[in-house]
C-alpha cells in the first residue's frame, strides 16, 4: 500500500508507540525520515535509531525515550501536510510552547530545528512540532 504522507506515518507510529509505552518502534527508511530522526536525537527527544533490514527493505528502529516512566515527547504533530504546505520566513518561525518544544524545519541548508534555523538565518517548510 502506498503511503501518501511518509513523514506523517512515522510521526503516527512514534505517537502510537508512546501511548502503548513501547521501548522501540519500526518505520520504513527514507532520507527525510533519517534527517528528522537526526534532529529528534540531537534535541534529546529519542534515545537513537538504527537502520535495520526487515523483509528485504531498509527500516529504522527508533528507541523511544522516557523519564520517570513518562514519555519525553508529550506531543508530536505534523504541521505541513501534502494538502496544505506551511512555509515560514526566519522572522515568522513559530515558538513551540514558548521555547520548551521545537519545530522541525526543512530549509535550503537541510532539515533542522527552529533554533538552528534562526542561527543560520533561514526559513523553510515547517514539517512538525514536538514538545
Amino acid at each position: 500500500m502506498a503511503i501518501s504522507d511518509p513523514l506523517g506515518d512515522m510521526l503516527t507510529r512514534i505517537r502510537n508507540a508512546l501511548m502503548r509505552r513501547r521501548g522501540k518502534t519500526v518505520t520504513p527508511a527514507s532520507k527525510l525520515r533519517k534527517r528528522v530522526l537526526d534532529v529528534l536525537e540531537d534535541e534529546g527527544y529519542i534515545r537513537g535509531y538504527a537502520e535495520i533490514e526487515q523483509d528485504g527493505f531498509s527500516s529504522f528502529e527508533i528507541e523511544l525515550k522516557y523519564y520517570e516512566g513518562e514519555p519525553v515527547i508529550s506531543e508530536i504533530k505534523r504541521v505541513s501536510k501534502p494538502g496544505r504546505r506551511v512555509y515560514s520566513s526566519v522572522r515568522d518561525l513559530p515558538r513551540v510552547r514558548n521555547g520548551l518544544g521545537i519545530a522541525i524545519v526543512s530549509t535550503p541548508k537541510g532539515v533542522m530545528s527552529d533554533n538552528a534555523a534562526r542561527e543560520h538565518n533561514v526559513g523553510g517548510e515547517i514539517l512538525c512540532q514536538v514538545s
